[in-house]
């Protein structure tokens, strides 16, 4: 009778999205048996608060210059083999019907992040994919495998996330897991969060929202723009935009540099176009009797108005009559450019993910794997890789998942795996 062979033990570190999605395609060889480490009692809880609740899990608008990190080119090729377009596939085969909102952005047509999580909650099951619902502690290299715990395995992925949007940071336990391996964690930062400025006029504009622009200087260095909608808050800058570029705010601030926010309320036009708008308004409305409040209303918020009037030195409450040549000019600089000192961001308990994270000039961007331990693997947010606000970061543990996966489980796999992973979706 023969001998029968040994099945490859495969340890996952984390059962979130590139966790599962991880255990997904390693399921998909012959002769493996998969354990997911999860430290919560449902895997894929944190999906669920995704996209506000409806989980934007991709985006068609993909391109490689939506991710950040020390190396950011280190996700060309899982994204570039994962795609968008796979992603759909992905969730097709599982039932999740995807719905394109906004000019791009994919959440699936139910409109609830919990029917993502289910989704390859109920994937892993079908696979045969066992779950441990407790926290690992500790992860040691032996000569041919792995000790998590008192259990012995032959590959180890690591998929824990970050410590983003978590209240307590000391009760992650990740980065030392990845460290203790010998691996190197870059500095990490706040992203995707609300920016904290100077100014005690923020209290005044709190809850107004306008469209403009935002940009960050670093020591007078340009790193960073986005436009859209910008919401106050009482202690600075909140909106899509700014937690675009949040990240820059943060990172900068922490390596003591000085941070500066440019805001532009008026995007849409150049600044002669601004300065001839305010002067038509200052001094043909003023002449109605108008005081110079009223003469800028229906320009911005009138909360926003106020401000800058005050900050331009032109009293909101008087006439025209003072309203020299050098006042309009500043508010004019105002309205196109107003700077603002930053002092950091929200700090972890807010940020949507962590900008940081395991150094990727350590792992092979081909196969996830780490260059210093033979059979240790990587994937999502737990590398230094994020990005910005419209389904990227869940593209990447889909994409990144995927690769370190079959690369765990798999001997050999296509140099350019793209359709060997859409004939795994497909089976």
């Amino acid at each position: 009778m023969a001998e029968e062979k040994k099945k490859k033990r495969i340890a996952i570190i984390g059962g979130g999205a590139s966790g599962m999605t991880a255990a997904i395609f390693a399921s998909a060889a012959k002769d493996v048996e998969i354990t997911i480490f999860e430290a919560k009692d449902v895997p894929g809880k944190k999906i669920n608060g995704t996209g506000n609740g409806k989980c934007n899990f991709t985006n068609d608008n993909m391109d490689l210059k939506f991710y950040r990190g020390q190396h950011p080119e280190f996700a060309s090729f899982a994204l570039s083999n994962f795609d968008n377009e796979t992603a759909k596939d992905y969730f097709k085969s599982m039932g999740i019907r995807p719905k394109e909102k906004n000019g791009g952005y994919i959440y699936p047509n139910s409109e609830e992040a919990a029917s993502v999580s289910s989704a390859l909650r109920l994937s892993c099951a079908e696979k045969g994919v066992k779950f441990v619902f407790e926290k690992a502690k500790s992860i040691t290299k032996e000569k041919n495998s792995f000790k998590i715990d008192s259990q012995s395995f032959d590959k180890v992925i690591i998929a824990c996330g970050s410590f983003a949007n978590m209240k307590d940071v000391t009760d992650f336990n990740g980065y030392g897991l990845v460290k203790s391996l010998g691996h190197k964690i870059t500095p990490l930062y706040p992203a995707l969060c609300q920016i904290r400025c100077k100014g005690s006029f923020f209290k005044t504009i709190n809850g107004v929202r306008t469209e403009g622009s935002v940009k960050v200087f670093a020591d007078g260095k340009e790193k960073a723009s986005e436009k859209g909608e910008l919401l106050f808050t009482d202690y600075g800058v909140s909106g899509i935009p700014a937690f675009q570029v949040s990240r820059f705010c943060a990172e900068a601030a922490g390596s003591s540099k000085k941070v500066v926010l440019s805001l532009n309320f008026m995007a849409g036009m150049s600044v002669d176009e601004v300065r001839t708008e305010v002067e038509n308004r200052l001094k043909k409305l003023s002449r109605k009797g108008r005081t110079n409040e009223e003469a800028m209303l229906g320009l911005l918020n009138h909360k926003l108005n106020f401000v800058l009037l005050n900050l331009s030195g032109i009293d909101p409450t008087g006439s025209n009559k003072n309203v020299t040549d050098d006042k309009i000019a500043a508010l004019v600089k105002n309205l196109t450019d107003l700077r603002v000192d930053v002092t950091g961001t929200n700090d972890f308990s807010f940020a949507q993910v962590v900008a940081g994270g395991t150094d990727t000039s350590e792992v092979d961007p081909e196969t996830m794997g780490s260059k210093i331990v033979q059979g240790l693997y990587f994937a999502g947010e737990t590398l230094d890789i994020d990005g910005t606000c419209g389904g990227y970061n869940l593209q990447w543990a889909w994409s990144s998942g995927a690769i370190a996966g079959l690369n765990a489980a798999f001997e050999k796999i296509p140099k350019e795996p793209k359709r060997f992973i859409e004939e795994i979706i497909n089976r």
